[in-house]
């Protein structure tokens, strides 16, 4: 099982820029020192909490200073890019990293990059697709192109000089190409039916409670069946909240800190989405109403809290209830306490993966 840190990132409302930047890019060293298999990043254009707006660009700093994580973008919102950008960019960083890259991707979630871009009122669902489609075709294929969109095109005919190099776009490193993967967080979601029919990987969100986690298996599975092809769990990450320390008690005091970076991160995720009406992401069984769902009872649900014997206790019992699965993501919170952060990351990959993989694996076994 692979052991991943997911950094949307999130930060305090009014921290500055480079702050955030620096603090993010300490605890990304930090992960691929103690051991971490991979390192996600996510990107927005239009939020301070949320200051990365290119996860590429920050990756690439990341190069040279990492030696073993996977750098994997969390996601590219497909709809704010040209697929032709999208395609050269991502084979040059593979290239780049020596083939240490994942490809996240995703329609995009964020209300004001949509007006940003335009996408308020458009398919951007339909639009990852076609992009997703293109940049496969400009990698499987060569120069000149003539690829044809609802949403883009991708040409070069009539300005291309074979002779001299000019029209070819890169190609990744890798062949087969860089993996794609997106992420599922509403309840029966059609995004994990749709990985499961075209054969990308699936990620579900750590702001879901058990039940919805086990429902994106469920849809990605019909959708690898209805494609001819069967499903993986190997294939499968789990973003998980985890609050660890030396002891219960230490973690539950932690917890009680007035706006610790783990209830900030909920908070936020909760107002945002609750303003979009999608609370239903939240639902902590499927009879519950959105309207009903509080915000204490979420952060009890799916923040993961406790010495390092009851997280892999509470992990197991997750896994029992969502079946088995290939990667655990750990998600990134402020680091409003360093020290505290550091011992949460280093006991995660140390102390708890080694015998949680081993239970996940004999789950594997067993089905």
């Amino acid at each position: 099982m692979k052991l991943g840190y997911f950094m949307m990132p999130l930060h305090a409302i009014g921290r500055p820029w480079g702050e955030s930047y620096d603090m993010d890019i300490e605890a990304a060293l930090y992960a691929d020192e103690v051991g971490y298999d991979e390192l996600w990043v996510g990107e927005h254009y239009s939020a301070q909490t949320e200051p990365i707006s290119d996860s590429l660009q920050f990756l690439s700093y990341l190069l040279p200073l990492t030696k073993n994580v996977k750098l994997c973008t969390g996601v590219l919102n497909l709809p704010h890019h040209h697929p032709a950008k999208v395609a050269a960019n991502c084979a040059m960083f593979d290239h780049m990293s020596k083939g240490r890259f994942i490809m996240g991707i995703g329609p995009g979630g964020l209300s004001t990059d949509f007006e940003l871009f335009g996408t308020l009122d458009k398919n951007r669902g339909e639009m990852m697709v076609e992009s997703a489609g293109m940049i496969r075709k400009i990698w499987e294929g060569d120069a000149p192109y003539d690829i044809q969109g609802k949403y883009w095109n991708v040409r070069i005919v009539d300005t291309y000089q074979g002779d001299m190099g000019l029209g070819p776009i890169p190609k990744p490193l890798r062949n087969p190409f860089p993996p794609f993967v997106t992420s599922a967080m509403s309840p029966y979601s059609g995004t994990a039916k749709l990985a499961g029919q075209m054969g990308w990987d699936l990620t579900s969100a750590n702001f879901n409670a058990a039940w919805v986690v086990r429902s994106h298996w469920q849809k990605y599975a019909e959708g690898a069946e209805a494609a001819g092809r069967k499903a993986s769990p190997d294939s499968w990450r789990i973003a998980r909240s985890i609050v660890l320390a030396d002891s219960d008690a230490e973690a539950q005091k932690y917890m009680e800190r007035p706006m610790s970076a783990a209830f900030a991160y909920y908070h936020y995720l909760y107002t945002q989405l609750g303003r979009a009406g999608a609370k239903a992401i939240f639902q902590l069984r499927p009879d519950q109403k959105p309207e009903d769902v509080e915000l204490q009872d979420v952060v009890d649900d799916m923040v993961i809290v406790g010495s390092r014997k009851t997280v892999l206790d509470r992990l197991i019992a997750f896994a029992d209830e969502v079946g088995p699965f290939g990667g655990l993501l750990l998600a990134s919170h402020e680091w409003d306490d360093k020290a505290f952060w550091r011992n949460c990351m280093r006991g995660v990959k140390e102390d708890v993966m080694p015998k949680f993989a081993q239970h996940v694996a004999s789950m594997k076994v067993a089905a």
